[in-house]
């Protein structure tokens, strides 16, 4: 079989449409994404998934978000409701230990619902460090205030995942909390030096530069280029790669959003020219799936085995008892006896 090419597209609705098939079978990119429209009872959304690969005829990695609060595409009747980021970061600053067993247990219990219903990769956690007077499209998906509170937030958040056999993918590197601006409206630009972000924004991502995966901010970092990271070689190479150091899959933030400009062709072949390994394209519509399959190119090389190795992530899942850790849970965010 072929390399699958260096995109994640998503689809149009709670059901995979003849021509989506087709064009998935023949286009072969390398994830699919979901959202709330693709979303129907579990057990619709677990024929959907099943369809995607079966169609695709390999194990591929059917991405969604679903951090907590208001970022979460999985909703009730079906599925719970669970805390953004800030409310385990509330708990945490209370009672250091109960903040981090809710964030585990509640990134567990995620996990345990998406690979229900064959979904094996969650674009969380969120590594952002909020700063005042910042657009509030972070604020509260943040997981503390300080770099030190999100470091171990985050690590208690990611063991939930990966034991539940969840990719995580860290978001939204080298940092969006600067932002002024939220960039599915505009481009932002973070005007701070180099030396403020290298002892604050840059040292969550730092921390976990070996994660498997990680999404890029669409930002400009005026210190270092004109253009946003997403596609700026000289901003994945300096800040991400090099001062981060993260080595692991770096994919595009949503190619849809209006902080970059030009064609969908366009966009894709500047993102991965640039050095993301993955373009993301989120709208489902397909005339737009296909104008970013023209810019995309055979997964290879570094690109292909850190593709291999995020997709490895997915291999083995702990077992628990689910009801406990509900009730555990439910105990912890009330702030009772466990």
């Amino acid at each position: 079989m072929s390399a699958p090419l260096s995109c994640i597209i998503g689809l149009s609705g709670k059901r995979l449409k003849k021509t989506e098939s087709v064009f998935l079978r023949d286009a072969n990119p390398w994830g699919v994404i979901l959202f709330a429209r693709n979303v129907g009872a579990p057990d619709e959304l677990k024929k959907l998934t099943s369809d995607i690969r079966d169609t695709m005829g390999r194990d591929t990695l059917i991405f969604v978000d679903q951090e907590g609060g208001r970022v979460q595409r999985l909703r009730a009747p079906h599925w719970r409701a669970y805390p953004s980021g800030d409310a385990y970061a509330w708990i945490y600053r209370q009672d250091r230990e109960r903040g981090l067993r809710a964030c585990y247990l509640g990134h567990r219990l995620i996990a345990d619902d998406l690979r229900a219903v064959g979904i094996t990769s969650d674009c969380a956690p969120v590594l952002d460090l909020p700063q005042p007077g910042a657009d509030p499209i972070i604020s509260d998906r943040a997981l503390g205030n300080t770099v030190d509170d999100i470091i171990d937030m985050a690590h208690a958040a990611m063991s939930g995942l990966m034991m539940g056999g969840v990719a995580p993918v860290v978001k939204h590197i080298p940092g969006h909390g600067r932002a002024t601006v939220d960039s599915h409206k505009s481009l932002p630009k973070i005007d701070a030096d180099r030396e403020t972000l290298e002892s604050s924004d840059f040292l969550p991502f730092r921390r976990f530069s070996d994660a498997p995966m990680a999404m890029t901010a669409h930002a400009v970092y005026t210190h270092n280029s004109r253009s946003a990271v997403t596609v700026s070689r000289k901003s994945l190479t300096e800040l991400i790669r090099a001062a981060i150091g993260f080595d692991g899959l770096l994919m595009s933030d949503d190619l849809d959003m209006r902080a970059l400009s030009g064609s969908l062709t366009r966009k894709t072949e500047r993102a991965l020219n640039a050095g993301c390994d993955i373009a993301l394209q989120c709208s489902g519509n397909l005339a737009d799936s296909v104008h970013v399959i023209k810019g995309s190119r055979a997964l290879s090389g570094r690109s292909l085995a850190r593709a291999q190795i995020a997709e490895n992530c997915t291999d083995t899942v702990d077992w628990f008892d689910r009801k406990v850790a509900e009730a555990e849970f439910d105990a912890l965010m009330a702030g009772g006896s466990v």
